[in-house]
């Protein structure tokens, strides 16, 4: 439940003081950040005592998003009224998160842009015009981000279809497909570019969507003097295929295979802030080996992920012979997640309540062996990779950033800690057990492309680590919990009485109805920060999913990477990074 209480957590009354006589209103929320509602033409006054006025600002805008409330039935506070704006804030320095919340009627959906308060929200305030329809005043270049420039209509609005069977039988007359090819050229005036210089003194160069450096459907245009990088704009969408809308169609169960292809090389680390977050709203328990075998699993796929990274990383540098040599090493670890869970990249193999099945017979002398040959394998890699001068020189001192811009740019994960900034979140607010399990945080010094790499070379062996200490300390106990919410539910009495049959039936069927409420649950995922904001209507299905990824803060840092280097710098800048596009356009 959601009720208005007091009194105010010490943030609230900090920040109120702050403010003045700006009013706000208290939320509380399952997932206990703290939560306060302002009015729009308050939001820049507030953005700026939080950003700059407090003793310990709140320097990190982790998220912005918005739900439409105008089919919502449960779970009302007197603020709301048809759409909500929500900003999820974080203060390094507290280790504090802070939400703030706008009401907005859906004839007056405009609100001050933050872009010049947090540069990052440049990116999340696109998105959400583009999906929800909301304007932000001030806003450098309020234009779609997610769906084509030709599109009608905002797609996470409630009156928008949900599939494509909803929206008619589609047809491309000549005409139409005229007016689609010519939105796609490109025209600098239209991206919020102004040209430097005399025409005949740069040119530009479309880089991608489809060139194999850029690591998927992703576009940049790059304004060129010369060999040298004058402006660079990303151009990011065409991966996009409403993810968030399709929750509100799914069971909450039924769900979870989507989840795995958001990040689709970190398989069931994807299922795990989804199902936490709704373990958390359904009050499930988990046994401490579920809680086990989620960590070993997901530290499994860090390893798969960071080993696809650091072989087509080198690959871009012109090394091609590593990629092959560690594709040998994560087919090997592909065969141990297949005998475990049936699958390979997308297991989807994380239940709400538990795990789809126990761990198998022989589990884990195939981990042991594994590990016991992989340290070998690794110093080979240091030496053809790390300890190669060629990369060295091309990637030390290239694109880097310090942890100031990392953190007004929104990156997480390693490439935050490239830059010496130590926070790792299953340290910093452990969870699943992560506090039960003794590694080290690597960090880099110089935040260059080097470093990032170096930092995801050590994380492989800090996983191992982590996969070890699992092996040889699993817990017993169940591998799903016993809760009438848990799915798929317990079977054990469904054929003795109809009072069991029914319920088990009903929830294989439809789902579990998950209790009205919000909340959000993050993880320290292969390339970052990964969180699920959910909110449930008291339904077997979401009424507004929020998919938190990190590679979509990171490419928007893009531009200030690329600004002076050389093409073929930004070549290594854009591999450092370690994104994939799903993860980007969801």
């Amino acid at each position: 439940m959601t009720d208005v209480v007091q009194p105010s957590p010490p943030i609230l009354d900090e920040l109120q003081s702050a403010l003045g006589s700006v009013s706000l209103f208290q939320e509380q929320t399952l997932d206990e950040i703290p939560t306060a509602w302002v009015s729009a033409e308050d939001l820049p006054v507030v953005a700026d005592a939080l950003r700059f006025t407090l003793s310990e600002p709140f320097d990190f805008l982790f998220d912005l998003t918005a739900i439409d409330e105008t089919t919502r039935q449960h779970v009302t506070v007197p603020q709301r009224q048809d759409f909500t704006l929500v900003y999820l804030l974080r203060s390094y320095s507290r280790d504090q998160d802070l939400r703030i919340k706008i009401a907005l009627a859906k004839d007056a959906k405009t609100v001050p842009s933050i872009s010049d308060i947090w540069p990052n929200a440049n990116w999340y305030e696109r998105e959400v015009w583009d999906l929800f329809g909301i304007k932000f005043a001030g806003h450098p270049c309020l234009r779609r981000i997610m769906m084509p420039t030709t599109w009608k209509g905002h797609p996470l609005c409630k009156t928008h279809p949900a599939r494509a069977t909803e929206m008619g039988e589609y047809s491309l007359p000549d005409d139409i497909r005229d007016l689609e090819q010519e939105a796609l050229k490109f025209n600098p005036a239209e991206w919020g570019l102004a040209p430097k210089g005399r025409p005949d003194e740069f040119m530009w160069l479309n880089l991608g969507p489809n060139h194999p450096s850029v690591h998927g459907v992703f576009r940049i245009m790059l304004q060129l003097d010369g060999e040298e990088i004058v402006e660079a704009v990303p151009d990011i969408g065409y991966h996009h295929r409403g993810a968030e809308k399709m929750a509100e169609r799914q069971s909450w169960h039924s769900y979870i295979p989507y989840t795995d292809r958001i990040d689709y090389l970190g398989g069931v680390m994807n299922n795990l802030p989804y199902v936490m977050a709704i373990e958390k709203m359904a009050g499930i328990e988990v046994s401490d080996r579920v809680k086990v075998i989620r960590v070993m699993m997901s530290e499994v796929f860090r390893i798969l992920s960071h080993l696809l990274f650091y072989g087509t990383f080198a690959q871009d540098i012109g090394a091609l012979s590593p990629i092959f040599y560690m594709f040998v090493d994560r087919e090997k670890l592909f065969g141990i997640v297949e005998a475990i869970t049936g699958a390979r990249m997308h297991p989807s193999w994380f239940r709400i309540g538990g795990l789809a099945s126990d761990l198998p017979k022989g589990w884990d002398k195939m981990f042991l062996d594994w590990l016991d040959e992989m340290p070998a394998r690794m110093l080979d890699y240091d030496k053809m990779v790390m300890q190669n001068s060629i990369l060295k020189k091309r990637t030390i001192g290239v694109g880097a950033y310090d942890t100031k811009t990392a953190i007004e740019w929104g990156v997480t994960g390693p490439g935050l800690r490239a830059t010496g900034f130590d926070w790792d979140l299953r340290k910093k607010r452990p969870y699943s057990g992560y506090e039960n399990f003794e590694f080290e945080v690597p960090l880099g010094t110089n935040g260059d492309c080097y470093d990032r790499c170096a930092v995801r070379v050590e994380e492989i062996r800090q996983s191992m680590r982590i996969i070890r200490q699992c092996v040889e300390n699993m817990p017993e106990g169940p591998y799903k919990a016993d809760h009438v919410l848990t799915t798929p539910p317990v079977k054990d009495q469904t054929m003795q009485d109809i009072d069991t049959l029914i319920p088990h039936f009903l929830g294989v069927s439809w789902g579990p109805v998950i209790p009205a409420g919000e909340m959000m649950m993050e993880v320290e995922a292969t390339k970052g920060s990964n969180a699920y904001y959910l909110i449930s209507d008291a339904s077997t299905m979401s009424y507004r999913t929020r998919i938190r990824t990190p590679s979509f803060p990171h490419l928007q840092m893009i531009p200030v990477m690329a600004r002076g280097q050389m093409i073929a710098d930004l070549i290594a800048t854009i591999g450092s990074i370690d994104f994939v596009m799903a993860d980007v356009d969801r």
